[in-house]
């Protein structure tokens, strides 16, 4: 088996926040069968993309995985997905994506957001599945808290 580094982007902006992205980390502990290996700090900024009166909490996170010889970049970037998603519904989130008739994102405040911001050096490109992450760059909750964590 090979080992990659997988890294994730957690936010929340409803209820206890720091318990939010501390549940999420423990679920995700959980579901890869092992601790994270490094947490940036916890960052509070403003809501991106919508208007809100809750401020987001946002951390990115790194987590040192096998894959299974044998496995595509592909299936193994959509177990990570399916994991994350997984941990939302547990944590209470709910909805599909949705987007205006230009297919513009619309984004609502979440109890716990997670997202694939980089796996390796890896890219993959499908319609539900970007990795790495397309707007991470643009966002500094995203490259603040990452930047702590990415030489590590």
């Amino acid at each position: 088996m090979d080992e990659v580094d997988v890294y994730l982007g957690l936010g929340t902006n409803l209820g206890d926040r720091e318990a939010n992205l501390q549940k999420a980390l423990a679920f995700l502990d959980e579901a890869f069968g092992t601790r994270y290996s490094s947490l940036s700090g916890f960052h509070e900024t403003e809501p991106w993309g919508f208007e809100s009166s809750e401020r987001f909490l946002n951390a990115a996170v790194k987590y040192v995985l096998s894959v299974p010889r044998g496995t595509s970049q592909s299936a193994f970037s959509r177990h990570i997905l399916d994991i994350c998603k997984c941990v939302e519904r547990t944590m209470g989130r709910t909805g599909l994506p949705e987007y205006t008739s230009d297919g513009r994102r619309v984004y609502h405040s979440r109890i716990i957001d997670i997202d694939i911001l980089l796996i390796g050096d890896w890219h993959v490109n499908e319609t539900d599945l970007k990795i790495p992450h397309p707007l991470m760059r643009e966002r500094d909750f995203v490259m603040v808290p990452l930047s702590e964590i990415l030489q590590e």
